[in-house]
């Protein structure tokens, strides 16, 4: 993996490695907090972050002080199985860390789109930028909730775009067949740190081919390591 695009942590497990990078966030919080007095971390769904988030609700920050939020939700009810939300208040929003302030992408609206203005005056309201948000890959090449080939790629990856999300419609299986809302490109960039969190040597050598130059249609997990002034760090076990 080109460690001149995103810097590699390579654990020997998925437990060691949850506790790396649960070290590592911790660490940007605390700064964030000690020199600015608040923090931002963004987080994402599906099973890889579950060890890290119950490592990281048992690590000391000064967890009052910090924000949390998505980088994508499934538009279905915060106590559904899929749920990003029930996902990270399981597992994350516990011990310490249930301290922390919690900010969702779901409002009680019937569409994903008719919710989008709340969800942009509560992202709005965020201390930003965010101290690290935490991406993961889907075996696609998609990040939070912009699929290849979704007719909303163009304009969530448009670098004019002020909004920081928007409305995705239901992406193919075998991922869950549900509208969504995503943070934009715009949103996951305002941030000090990306962090790309992935298990397995399938989505490792998919990480890899989207690193390297000329794709012709570059992969969504490119947006990662699209700014220079914005460090990228990739944590990886098998």
């Amino acid at each position: 993996m080109p460690d001149a695009i995103c810097h590699v942590h390579e654990a020997p497990d998925a437990l060691t490695l949850a506790q790396d990078l649960a070290r590592f966030v911790a660490e940007r919080l605390q700064e964030g907090v000690s020199q600015r007095g608040a923090a931002l971390l963004v987080v994402s769904g599906g099973s890889t972050p579950i060890p890290f988030f119950k490592a990281l609700a048992l690590t000391a920050v000064d967890w009052p002080k910090v924000s949390v939020t998505l980088a994508d939700e499934r538009w279905l009810p915060p106590d559904h199985a899929d749920s990003n939300e029930r996902l990270v208040r399981a597992h994350l929003l516990q011990g310490l860390a249930s301290q922390a302030r919690f900010v969702p992408l779901k409002t009680a609206d019937a569409l994903a789109a008719h919710g989008v203005p709340e969800l942009e005056v509560a992202l709005q309201a965020l201390p930003w930028p965010a101290d690290v948000v935490v991406l993961g890959m889907g075996s696609d090449g998609h990040t939070a909730s912009l699929f290849p080939g979704s007719a909303q790629l163009a304009e969530a990856l448009d670098d004019g775009r002020t909004a920081r999300c928007l409305a995705v419609s239901a992406p193919l299986l075998p991922n869950v067949p549900v509208d969504r809302v995503s943070l934009s490109k715009r949103a996951l960039l305002d941030t000090r740190q990306v962090v790309i969190h992935i298990t397995g040597l399938s989505k490792r050598q998919l990480l890899e081919q989207a690193m390297r130059a000329g794709l012709a249609d570059p992969l969504p997990i490119t947006l990662a390591w699209s700014r220079a002034n914005i460090p990228c760090q990739v944590f990886y076990s098998n």
